[in-house]
C-alpha cells in the first residue's frame, strides 16, 4: 500500500467525521453511501423482500443500522459481520435546557454521556446535534439538527483564581462543565427558540430532543510526512468508516456479509438500538426468512458465521510507555490491532485469532496484538455483547490510537486504509469453520 493511498483514505475519514456530528448524523452518513452503492431500505416495520445478489440495510431508531449484501450461491450459507459502533463520548443537553445566571449569563444544562476525559472540552468552540422530534398538527416527526456555528464555550477559571490548577483538579459535572450560551443578550426560551428557527418550525412545535455538545475543531491529516490524523470521534468512526469502505469493497457469493453499526456502546450498548439488543439477531433472522430458509438453516449459519468487533485500541503513548504492556502493545501507522483479555471483555480467542490473521496475511495487512497490562482493567466493547444475541466466532480489531475518549483525538494515517484493505479481504473470503476444530480461507 502506497503513503498516499494511506493518506487519502484518512482524508476522506475526516469529512466522514464532520458529516457525523452525532450518531444520528452517523448513520444518515452511513445510508447515504449505500444509497449511492444502490442498496435497498427495508423498514423495520414493513414485509421484507430479500433476493440473493441484493443489497440492502435497515435502521433502527435513527442511530443503528444493519446493511447486507447476499450471495448468489446460497445452498451451504454463513454470515460474515463487522461490528462498530456510532455514538462517541460526550454530554447530552437536559429536556430543560438553560441555566440562568449568575449575573446575565445563560448556561446550559448538560450530562456526560459515556467516559470522556472532561477537561479536553475546556476552551474550544462547541455546538449541538442530534434529533429532535417536532409536532405538526397529528404528525409527530423526528428531524435531524446540527447547528453548523460556534454558539458555546466551557471556560477554565483562570489560574489566577486556581493557583493549584496546574497540580491537577476534579472537575465536577454539574457545576464545571456548564456550557456558556449567553453573556446577557439571550433570556431563558432562547435555546429552544434556536432549534425551532433552525428547523424552520415555531417553537411550540419543539416538543422533545435528543441534542449532544459538538467539538468543533475540524480533523486533519498533519505532521512533517503526513504521519498523522486527528479529529473528534475517532473512537470509533475511524472503525465504522473502515468496515464500511471494506464492506462495500466486497463481494462473497457463498455468503451474507454484514456490517452493522450500533449507538450506546459507550453507555453500555443495553438499548433497544445497542449490540445487545435483539437488532442483528432480528435483522438476520427476517433476512433467512425471506430468502426462503427455516430456523434449522438459520442456525447452521449461524455455527458457521464469523464476527469482526471493531472499535479502537490503546497506542503505546510518547510520554508514558509504562501504561502499556512492555510486548502486546500497539504503535500508530503499525496496521490493524487484535485485542485480546483473558477475562473475556474482548471476543478474541485462539481460533478467531487464526482465522483473522490469516486472512490479513494473505491481503499484506499488518498485524499487531494488544493485551492489557496485568495490573491494570481495560475496557470492554461492543463483541462480546452482541454475541449474547448472536453467538459466533469473533475476533476484536481496532486501530491503534492516543488519547482515546479525549474530545480530539489522534491516530496513525496510514492506519485506515490498513482496516479497509483487511475488512475488504474479511468481506471477500469466504471463511468455511467447521464448528471449533478447523477453518479454510
Amino acid at each position: 500500500m502506497s503513503e498516499t493511498v494511506g493518506v487519502e483514505a484518512s482524508r476522506e475519514l475526516v469529512d466522514f467525521i464532520g458529516r457525523s456530528p452525532s450518531m444520528f448524523h452517523t448513520i444518515a452518513t452511513v445510508r447515504a453511501y449505500l444509497d449511492e452503492k444502490g442498496f435497498a431500505f427495508l423498514p423495520e416495520g414493513e414485509p421484507w423482500s430479500v433476493e440473493r445478489g441484493g443489497s440492502y440495510y435497515t435502521v433502527r431508531n435513527g442511530s443503528s443500522i444493519v446493511a447486507f449484501t447476499v450471495g448468489t450461491e446460497l445452498d451451504d450459507y454463513h454470515f460474515q459481520i463487522a461490528a462498530s459502533h456510532s455514538d462517541s463520548p460526550t454530554y447530552k443537553v437536559k429536556s430543560v435546557p438553560e441555566l440562568e445566571g449568575p449575573g446575565e449569563y445563560l448556561r446550559l444544562d448538560v450530562e456526560g454521556y459515556g467516559g470522556m476525559i472532561d477537561n479536553t472540552w475546556l476552551d474550544r468552540p462547541l455546538s449541538v446535534a442530534g434529533r429532535v422530534l417536532v409536532r405538526e398538527g397529528s404528525r409527530i416527526q423526528s428531524r435531524l439538527l446540527y447547528i453548523d456555528r460556534d454558539i458555546l464555550v466551557i471556560p477554565n477559571v483562570s489560574i489566577h483564581m486556581n493557583r493549584d490548577v496546574n497540580k491537577g483538579i476534579e472537575l465536577n459535572r454539574q457545576v464545571d462543565l456548564c456550557p456558556l450560551f449567553s453573556a446577557g443578550r439571550l433570556k431563558r426560551g432562547a435555546f429552544d427558540a434556536m432549534v425551532a428557527q433552525e428547523l424552520g418550525v415555531e417553537p411550540e412545535q419543539v416538543i422533545a430532543k435528543d441534542l449532544f455538545l459538538v467539538n468543533r475543531q475540524e480533523g486533519r491529516v498533519w505532521g512533517w510526512e503526513d504521519e498523522f490524523v486527528s479529529a473528534p470521534k475517532l473512537d470509533d468512526l475511524q472503525c465504522a468508516f473502515s468496515s464500511l469502505k471494506g464492506f462495500l469493497a466486497a463481494r462473497n457469493e457463498h455468503a451474507v456479509n454484514v456490517f452493522a453499526c450500533f449507538d450506546n456502546e459507550e453507555v453500555g450498548s443495553n438499548t433497544k438500538q445497542g449490540a445487545m439488543s435483539t437488532f442483528l439477531h432480528d435483522a438476520l433472522v427476517r433476512l433467512n426468512l425471506s430468502l426462503g430458509k427455516d430456523v434449522q438453516d438459520y442456525y447452521r449459519a449461524v455455527a458457521g458465521s464469523f464476527l469482526v468487533s471493531c472499535d479502537n485500541a490503546h497506542a503505546v503513548h510518547p510520554n508514558h510507555g509504562e501504561k502499556t504492556d512492555d510486548i502486546n502493545c500497539s504503535v500508530l501507522n503499525g496496521g490493524v490491532v487484535i485485542k485480546e483479555a483473558a477475562n473475556q471483555k474482548y471476543t478474541t480467542d485462539a481460533f478467531s485469532r487464526a482465522l483473522f490473521s490469516a486472512v490479513c496475511t494473505d491481503a499484506g495487512v499488518p498485524v499487531q496484538t494488544f493485551a492489557n497490562r496485568s495490573d491494570s482493567a481495560g475496557g470492554s466493547t461492543l463483541g462480546n455483547l452482541s454475541n449474547t444475541q448472536v453467538s459466533v466466532h469473533a475476533v476484536d480489531m481496532g486501530l491503534a490510537q492516543l488519547a482515546m475518549h479525549s474530545s480530539f483525538e489522534t491516530a496513525g494515517a496510514l492506519d485506515t486504509a490498513y482496516a479497509i484493505n483487511a475488512l475488504a479481504a474479511f468481506f471477500s473470503t469466504n471463511l468455511l469453520i467447521d464448528g471449533f476444530e478447523s477453518a479454510r480461507i
